[in-house]
């Protein structure tokens, strides 16, 4: 067999090998945009006694909605997707070669755990993959995709990644097996119930739940765009919303965004905090929407919710936005015997390092640690603006404050239900003492949004 037939007959095999997932590619990518990398690398699974085609794994670069990726999918055809020493090498080379050109990656992933018999080698290939994984996160941008069942220590990407995404009814994510956390638990059910987007809800790794790649695409290329596009045209610049005059909700907080530029990220996990990627007046933004009817109580989830979310835009220098309505931390022994103190002093630390514009807008309630946190303007925002409809207080009611001083006989009961009477929290008294920059009707904000923007823009 001469040269150049041997080549095509390699060749075959290996696209034989990974025909599902370069399918999975395709659908991702621009058309006839892949460029495969170290497709010919292959090790010999002695346990098995079978070669790893491409050692189970395509990389790559290609272009999705015309920007640039690397592309790493492992391919659970080879070895049911066992994760090798010789994997994780080719993971982490393709790693090395999207730092060197500041070029963001996308990962798909579908893996039952580490291929059995490498022994300790496996575990070193993984320490150097999640090493230069992490190595990565705040330069360059990383996207996961569980593509069917992930499990063992490669999950770990999904908490270091920028976004995970879960596909309905395929997707299922766990540090272990589902027989071990069955066995562990007494509990049986299938991994997507256990492992999926829903199941894990409380573990705050999926930024979306998409229906499929289509979707994917879709979401990624719309992030793209904002990371890339810190400002673009906007027509509706004047545009008031008088709704909001009536119903200061999260709901019509939505509405002052430019129109279909709005992606919620993490909406499973803690869904009073909506944390919000889009444009304001043609700007790119991060925000977050307290989306409480009586307030927001902080506790250790949300608090973390909101602290990685101003991480990220930290990383990206995107302007950070708070709408408040916040009650403050929550009152109960469970919060206070939890890490919410350790989050709370991670997110000041974050909010010092956001170099570009930091606004609050106080469209319900700033109370007591929510104001100290999320409005103050010595916390370093930029702007602190408040509705003519808001409240900010040291504490939400009378009672409360009766409540916090009962220890305290020399307390005035009647002066301390003078002092937090509703029309004492009239957001007027923090803007005699400078704290508030200005009052504004509700149906405004979008114009006063912008203005400070643009005025902020660096």
């Amino acid at each position: 067999m001469d040269k150049i037939s041997l080549l095509q007959t390699r060749k075959q095999q290996i696209a034989d090998a990974g025909k599902e997932v370069r399918a999975n590619i395709k659908s991702l990518i621009d058309e006839d945009s892949f460029v495969e990398l170290s497709s010919f690398s292959f090790s010999k699974n002695e346990f098995y006694g079978e070669n790893a085609e491409g050692e189970g794994v395509v990389t790559g670069f290609a272009t999705v909605c015309d920007y640039p990726f690397y592309i790493v999918a492992q391919n659970s055809a080879v070895l049911s997707g066992g994760v090798s020493r010789a994997n994780c090498e080719k993971i982490a080379k393709c790693l090395e070669q999207a730092e060197k050109t500041s070029t963001p990656v996308i990962y798909l992933l579908s893996s039952l755990g580490v291929q059995t018999g490498e022994g300790v080698a496996v575990l070193e290939g993984l320490a150097k993959l999640i090493l230069k994984a992490a190595q990565l996160k705040g330069s360059v941008q990383q996207y996961l995709i569980v593509n069917g069942e992930v499990y063992g220590q490669i999950s770990a990407l999904a908490a270091i990644c920028d976004f995970t995404f879960f596909i309905d009814k395929k997707s299922a994510l766990a540090p272990v097996s589902p027989l071990v956390l069955a066995a562990g638990s007494n509990k049986k059910a299938a991994p997507v119930e256990v492992c999926g987007a829903n199941g894990l809800k409380n573990a705050n790794l999926c930024a979306f739940s998409v229906k499929d790649f289509g979707e994917i695409k879709s979401k990624i290329s719309a992030v793209c765009e904002l990371l890339e596009l810190s400002v673009i045209d906007c027509e509706d610049l004047n545009t008031s919303h008088p709704t909001l005059n009536n119903r200061q909700t999260a709901a019509e907080i939505l509405k002052i965004f430019d129109e279909n530029t709005v992606l919620e990220v993490g909406a499973q996990f803690s869904p009073e905090i909506k944390c919000i990627l889009g444009r304001i007046g043609g700007i790119a933004v991060a925000a977050v929407i307290f989306d409480g009817g009586d307030g927001v109580k902080l506790n250790v989830q949300n608090v973390r919710k909101i602290k990685d979310f101003a991480e990220f835009a930290s990383f990206n220098n995107l302007p950070y936005i708070n709408f408040v309505n916040t009650l403050g931390i929550c009152e109960n022994l469970e919060t206070s015997d939890s890490l919410v103190l350790k989050e709370i002093s991670e997110y000041v630390n974050i909010l010092d390092c956001i170099d570009a514009a930091k606004i609050s807008v106080v469209y319900g309630k700033a109370v007591g640690l929510g104001y100290t946190l999320f409005a103050a303007k010595s916390m370093g925002y930029d702007y602190t603006y408040a509705f003519a409809t808001a409240k900010i207080a040291l504490f939400d009611s009378v009672q409360g404050a009766e409540i916090e001083f009962a220890h305290d006989k020399k307390a005035d009961k009647a002066k301390l239900a003078e002092k937090y009477a509703d029309e004492n929290s009239d957001p007027v008294n923090a803007a005699r003492g400078g704290f508030i920059d200005n009052i504004i009707e509700p149906a405004f904000v979008k114009q006063y949004l912008t203005a400070s923007l643009q005025m902020l823009l660096k």
